[in-house]
């Protein structure tokens, strides 16, 4: 049987019962990090073989962590905070287990996505999970664009020295879309800070942000969800590339996304009606 437990996010009073039952009645725990988890299992006294499973080692490891598992042991798999799998380590491994017929159960509790989303005021049906947004500026634009079109709310990780840049992109192609930032959640600094992309970036102006971050993109407003919906897909093309101040091949691309055509027909159309 392999176990996914939860563990707290920063604040280590907010572990289960039963994750601490789970962790102290299992073979081994994998830890994301083993001297970062020492802390946890210190804390609650659990005294259990720890061995590192991360996603440098992950492919090389999960064989003989099969084996393990088909001999019949217990095993617990923590991340160093939060819940296991969810842009963490593990689905590798729970991918492997469901291939070989092994049990898996996720014991429940902390997960920073659902902690910012419960506390962000925006709608939470329907929303999306994104994870890490991308690093490089192309590709990190192409991803917001994405973002952006979509009707709900979009919960994204992203790290202290990169968020700044992220907004400051964010504020350019969609300067009025409403945001929330969630800022080491749990623990004694946390915060909420929300508002558009200039508001988010005039409040970090003098000091830049720290801890664990998620950004939270809300949903376009109703009319500038359906506007789209009434046009034609060359005058769908040209209001993308006002409204998000795109070049003319990634309103193409956008739009051809949007509305499932192939982008080169797209393309031909557009150079015949708009050029």
């Amino acid at each position: 049987m392999l176990y996914l437990v939860a563990t707290p996010i920063g604040n280590l009073s907010d572990i289960t019962l039963r994750a601490i039952e789970v962790l102290k009645a299992c073979d081994y725990i994998l830890c994301e990090d083993t001297r970062h988890s020492c802390h946890l299992l210190k804390h609650y006294a659990i005294v259990k073989p720890v061995k590192s499973y991360h996603k440098f080692n992950e492919a090389s490891r999960s064989q003989g962590i099969i084996e393990d598992l088909k001999s019949g042991k217990i095993i617990c798999l923590i991340s160093d905070a939060g819940t296991p799998a969810i842009a963490d380590p593990g689905e590798f491994l729970v991918q492997q287990c469901i291939a070989e017929n092994i049990s898996v159960q996720a014991i429940p509790g902390p997960c920073a996505a659902i902690q910012a989303m419960s506390c962000s005021g925006f709608p939470t049906t329907p929303f999306q999970f994104w994870g890490f947004l991308k690093r490089k500026e192309n590709e990190l634009k192409k991803e917001l664009l994405t973002i952006l079109s979509y009707p709900g709310t979009t919960i994204c990780y992203e790290t202290p020295h990169r968020l700044i840049k992220t907004l400051t992109l964010i504020q350019t192609i969609a300067p009025e879309r409403a945001l929330v930032v969630g800022r080491e959640l749990t623990k004694k600094f946390e915060e909420f800070i929300r508002g558009t992309a200039d508001t988010l970036l005039h409040h970090w102006q003098t000091a830049p942000p720290k801890g664990e971050i998620v950004l939270l993109i809300g949903p376009p407003t109703e009319e500038a969800a359906t506007t789209w919906e009434t046009f034609s897909p060359e005058e769908h093309v040209y209001w993308a590339e006002k409204t998000y101040q795109l070049t003319r091949k990634e309103a193409i691309k956008l739009v051809a996304e949007l509305r499932g055509l192939p982008k080169r027909e797209l393309y031909k159309n557009i150079s015949c009606h708009l050029d």
